[in-house]
């Protein structure tokens, strides 16, 4: 009679298994020196110059994880992308970053006409107008909202802004705009990039919207009732029912610019509308030959904002040829990286 766990009773496998055995029982195939999978020894950061970004970007190339591969592959491809005449770039990103100093970044970006077409949501616009007269503050993500609502101050993430920094800033400033179209220029169906370029003709150099109306670049805002500027726009007509917004020469002005040029590019910054919107009218091209996106979004869920940008490839929003990367991280965190490595001198 066999004892309860008797070696009689395991069922040994027919081939041997061990360290040189892959888990089918066969050796693994060996690779060639030659073989492009060995050509890049992953390198540790040693001492280098803290002001030499260059240096700092081909040694995060070079360190074989994780992101920060992604990230130096990221500025090579923005760098080649400025660097192609014949490509009209594309900058999209989200309207929470404006609240904070990525503000200045967007802006320096946009004065320097590095793209020239943005897409973005109302949000951006609420901030950055509001941020043109008013303050908005650093806070925490723990404070306690309940007391916050009883002083008065909203809580973006970590930032505060008061209430009086707030809607009734823009309310001020979008009212006077329209006021202005409506009565001295007759504009009663008007495109909503048309109200953005006039209302950045009417801010200060501290606004992204500014600059874009100095350099006559389009603001596309597919979402533009989905924030404060919107309410404004729907509240005007109210009063002015023979005022309305002509959407879709927005989507005239955008399918143009998609056109100009013999390839396009994009950098995006954060999902939703904004990045899907710069996808969506670049596939009637072909798709981009530029792509790098930066977000924090898993792509398990399905969702768009996770979707990393060879998804998009399958739907003809990217070329199959096209440089392209999505880069995990926090976009005020590594804004001001990519920026300084685009920018440095040499």
């Amino acid at each position: 009679m066999r004892s309860v766990g008797s070696i009689k009773k395991i069922n040994h496998p027919k081939t041997r298994t061990g360290s040189r055995q892959n888990p089918k029982g066969k050796k693994p195939r060996k690779l060639s020196p030659s073989n492009d999978l060995l050509t890049r020894p992953i390198r540790d950061y040693d001492s280098y110059c803290k002001s030499d970004m260059a240096e700092l970007v081909e040694r995060m190339m070079n360190s074989g994880g994780f992101e920060a591969v992604n990230l130096a592959n990221g500025i090579e491809i923005l760098k080649a992308m400025n660097s192609d005449g014949n490509c009209v770039k594309f900058i999209s990103f989200v309207g929470s970053i404006i609240s904070t100093g990525t503000r200045g970044i967007i802006r320096e970006l946009i004065k320097e006409h590095a793209f020239d077409c943005i897409v973005t949501t109302c949000g951006a616009l609420d901030h950055d107008i509001a941020r043109t007269s008013a303050s908005y503050y650093a806070g925490d993500f723990r404070l306690n909202d309940s007391s916050l609502l009883k002083e008065g101050i909203h809580r973006l993430g970590n930032v505060l802004i008061p209430f009086a920094n707030y809607g009734a800033v823009i309310e001020k400033k979008v009212r006077a705009c329209l006021d202005e179209l409506y009565y001295d220029h007759n504009k009663k169906f008007i495109a909503p990039s048309e109200i953005m370029d006039f209302i950045g003709s009417k801010l200060n150099d501290s606004s992204f919207l500014y600059w874009a109306n100095k350099n006559n670049i389009p603001v596309i805002v597919p979402g533009i009732v989905d924030g404060a500027v919107g309410s404004q726009l729907w509240m005007f007509h109210q009063e002015h029912r023979d005022f309305g917004l002509d959407l879709l020469k927005d989507q005239t002005t955008i399918s143009d610019i998609v056109y100009d040029d013999k390839r396009s590019g994009a950098f995006m910054i954060g999902g939703g509308i904004s990045k899907h919107h710069t996808l969506w009218w670049n596939q009637f091209k072909g798709g981009l030959d530029y792509a790098v996106y930066l977000t924090t979004s898993p792509e398990w869920d399905g969702s768009l904002s996770g979707a990393l940008v060879e998804e998009a490839v399958s739907w003809g929003k990217i070329t199959a040829k096209a440089s392209r990367v999505t880069i995990h991280g926090e976009a005020t965190t590594l804004l001001p990286f990519i920026y300084a490595a685009l920018h440095e001198k040499g």
